[in-house]
């Protein structure tokens, strides 16, 4: 990451004014693993942690293929998603700070629920802004937060001058992700004693979601099986890099021949038509200049309902393997996503979150393709999170007003060049 005025790489010490000093210390390592404390332990226990490894047959038999479909079920936390991975591990670091306050955004609601409920547990006040159309889609997200104590704002909000300036300009603004983490930004640096606690795209938060494929390499050894597709949702990068990332490592040491398939939507398309540079990674340029896949930190985000989705960028190291070809990406439309959706749910029982069925659908598309080619693959995918708060998506889905979205034209400045 490089400093915008600068063009220098930042350093650990800049960063400290923002981030908590022990996950600095993380997105700053080389090393392998990261010791989990036991309170942060004593704490996934309750989760549940380890999740289920799910095998799908039901909806085999409905696609009727030869090949196996697993889902690795995060969907069981007490807020609904994997998010609790990284954000009990932020909270746990901010209060042994001793630090009052965590602040934060959210896209869909799911990662200020679980920084939320983290905070309550480890006795910090929260104060999170969430994009105003997902507080309208998900009023549901937005009163559990409140629940577990958390201050929550629509963002654009009145808090700030990012908001407010935004405000003025259309007093309807929809809001995004970007500008979220702006009002985020701008309000930890004007609070002595407050941290930002970020839900995705930085390395330690990809770190802390290793939890979910480091148990899924352990089921599929229980199982005697290794996985030949794995597939996911990517808005950030987090769950998605969390679950394939100790495979890719196997990958790369010749280990492992699995393809690793990443699924964004066509509305937000960073990997699939966006652009492999540096960019902002907030709307109100307060970051850093970050290496990632973007479609330009400007881009007028379209109301889809996987609102976790919705970020303009994707994490560094996520970028750095699909522009390598490690990792291949998808995109698409939130009608074929909930078509998906809507027979998992027929099937297995299991309402996802309109995030995890983009996963679902590429893994549903390439049992179908099985079927046609008689291969017997074993197809995984990360059901990151359930849509029980999403319900009002479905119903717009089942009475066939959804719409789907899809950038005609878009542009990606150039920040510094030859690199």
């Amino acid at each position: 990451m490089l400093d915008p005025h600068t063009l220098e790489p930042v350093t650990e010490k800049s960063f400290e004014a923002l981030f908590p000093r022990e996950l600095v210390r993380q997105q700053f390592s080389e090393e392998r693993w990261f010791d989990i404390p036991e309170e942060v332990w004593d704490a996934y226990r309750r989760l549940p942690r380890p999740t289920p490894l799910v095998r799908a047959r039901r909806l085999e038999e409905r696609l009727r293929t030869p090949a196996k479909i697993f889902y690795k079920a995060e969907q069981f936390s007490p807020v609904g998603s994997m998010k609790p991975n990284t954000a009990l591990a932020q909270a746990y670091y901010a209060k042994k700070q001793g630090l009052d306050l965590a602040v934060s955004e959210t896209g869909a609601g799911q990662w200020g629920s679980a920084l939320a409920m983290s905070c309550a547990l480890f006795g910090l006040k929260a104060r999170i802004y969430m994009v105003r159309v997902s507080a309208m889609q998900k009023p549901g997200r937005k009163i559990m937060m409140q629940t577990y104590g958390a201050e929550v704002l629509e963002s654009p909000s009145k808090n700030t001058k990012t908001g407010r300036k935004l405000l003025a300009e259309d007093p309807e603004h929809p809001g995004s992700l970007g500008i979220a983490i702006s009002e985020a930004i701008e309000d930890t640096l004007a609070n002595e004693g407050s941290k930002y606690l970020l839900a995705s795209a930085f390395n330690y938060a990809l770190a802390h979601q290793t939890v979910i494929g480091l148990e899924t390499q352990k089921e599929f050894e229980l199982l005697d099986l290794e996985p030949d597709v794995m597939c996911g949702c990517i808005g950030g990068g987090s769950n998605f890099s969390g679950f394939i990332f100790p495979f890719v490592r196997e990958k790369l040491r010749g280990k492992s021949d699995a393809e690793f398939v990443a699924c964004e939507p066509s509305a937000v398309p960073s990997t699939t038509r966006g652009k492999f540079t540096y960019d902002y990674a907030d709307t109100a340029e307060h970051t850093p200049l970050v290496k990632m896949y973007t479609v330009g930190h400007q881009f007028a985000n379209p109301p889809i309902h996987a609102g976790g989705l919705r970020f303009h960028g994707k994490a560094p190291s996520l970028s750095l393997l699909i522009h390598r070809g490690v990792v291949r990406s998808v995109a698409f439309g939130q009608t074929k996503v909930f078509e998906a959706a809507k027979i998992f749910a027929e099937t297995e029982g299991v309402v996802t979150a309109p995030e995890s069925a983009h996963g679902l659908r590429y893994a549903i598309d390439e049992a179908i393709r099985c079927r046609k080619s008689g291969e017997k693959k074993v197809i995984v995918f990360n059901n990151c999170g359930h849509g029980l708060l999403d319900l009002s998506a479905y119903d717009e889905f089942n009475r066939g007003k959804l719409i789907d979205w899809e950038p005609a034209e878009f542009s990606v400045p150039e920040y510094v060049k030859g690199r």
